[in-house]
């Protein structure tokens, strides 16, 4: 999509996947406060400049000439700004992109912020951002204000330093943090929760989907994961904390299993816990935890099983086209008799994208909030 920013230069931007069907851009007026903003803080020629979140890569092409970093969690955010920078005739190198779970090197005389969805992510990013901060380096936050409660200007206020807010414009506010405090201390302990019929117990992870409990679309799932002495080739299509992909572990002892996310976050959390709960041995080896697109790059054909949460928001917007993709990957990575378990809400209509893809559906579960589909490739 064409985008002019706010120096009034035309740039091409999109999210990822490209073309995608839902129809939402890939920035908003908080990118563009941020930016004006940016345009107007008094920093020397040359200052070290960080992105942090920077969702589909609106910062890092508008600002490519000041050489920034970019760090954040998502990995389809990545995927987008090496498409954004390509698009926009930039080198690749121009924004480099650094794993949130990474450190992002430093010091940094400054930083751009895209205030997360997440208080809890929000408080881990800051905690982990201060080593890679300058003393008294300028880090400007922004966000849409319907998305930004209080207390995530007390969150920076903080672990940074004083931070004034703009006006509100576009519906967007942008904070100006300084970073002069203290270290707060030691980070909050990450909430835990344990499967007993399954031996299991499960860490959570700031910003990780389920929060350190057991989310119910999950609990539905699990009630459906099977139990089987034969060999299994399954996929956690989305893994979260990986809890639908230690319970086929532990319930299937010939399976092997791919755990896969496209959070950063999500990925390191599903790894602690495959670690705490099967600590070295056989189990173990049976796992394979990687960040990636989905299934995108799984042999065609090659699985038995996939278990799928699909998310249906990407970041504040509220958008299924992402579960409608995980469902063309599963299908294309299942063998023929090979089968998809989805829970989701019941609002969401998850069965007109099953019967379109696999030629019907079948009704496994529910309750008054959830559903449990299932369909199987026939071809």
């Amino acid at each position: 999509m064409p985008w002019q920013d706010p120096d009034g230069h035309e740039r091409l931007l999109d999210r990822w996947p490209e073309q995608s069907p839902d129809g939402l851009q890939a920035w908003d007026a908080a990118d563009e406060y941020l930016l004006q903003q940016w345009r107007t803080a008094a920093l020397p020629a040359g200052a070290r400049l960080l992105l942090v979140d920077d969702h589909w890569g609106a910062l890092a092409v508008a600002l490519a000439g000041c050489r920034p970093v970019s760090w954040g969690d998502s990995h389809l955010g990545a995927l987008a700004l090496a498409a954004n920078l390509r698009r926009n005739g930039l080198p690749a190198d121009a924004a480099p992109f650094i794993p949130g779970t990474d450190d992002p090197g430093g010091p940094f005389d400054a930083a751009l912020l895209r205030l997360p969805k997440a208080l809890e992510a929000l408080q881990d990013t800051l905690r982990r951002l201060r080593p890679a901060l300058g003393p008294g380096a300028l880090v400007l936050a922004g966000g849409m204000i319907k998305h930004t409660p209080t207390r995530a200007w007390r969150l920076l206020e903080q672990y940074l330093g004083p931070t004034p807010t703009t006006p509100g414009w576009k519906k967007a506010r942008v904070g100006a943090a300084t970073f002069t405090n203290p270290d707060p201390g030691p980070a909050p302990a990450a909430g835990t929760y344990a499967l007993p019929a399954d031996g299991l117990e499960v860490q959570g992870g700031p910003g990780v989907f389920g929060g350190g409990r057991l989310d119910g679309g999950a609990a539905l799932l699990l009630r459906h994961v099977p139990t089987t002495d034969a060999p299994l080739s399954a996929a956690d299509l989305g893994c979260g904390d990986g809890i639908l992909a230690l319970a086929l572990v532990r319930r299937c002892p010939r399976a092997t299993v791919l755990a896969v996310d496209e959070s950063y976050r999500a990925v390191a959390c599903t790894a602690a816990n495959v670690a705490r709960n099967f600590p070295g041995g056989d189990a173990a080896a049976r796992v394979t935890v990687r960040v990636g697109d989905g299934l995108n790059g799984t042999p065609p054909g090659s699985l038995d099983l996939v278990l799928c949460n699909p998310p249906f928001h990407q970041g504040h917007a509220v958008a299924d086209s992402a579960a409608g993709r995980l469902f063309e990957q599963a299908r294309a990575a299942l063998r023929p008799g090979g089968r998809l378990l989805v829970v989701g809400n019941r609002h969401l209509g998850h069965h007109a994208k099953l019967d379109h893809l696999f030629g019907g559906h079948e009704l496994v579960d529910g309750d008054g909030r959830f559903v449990v589909l299932a369909a199987t490739r026939r071809d």
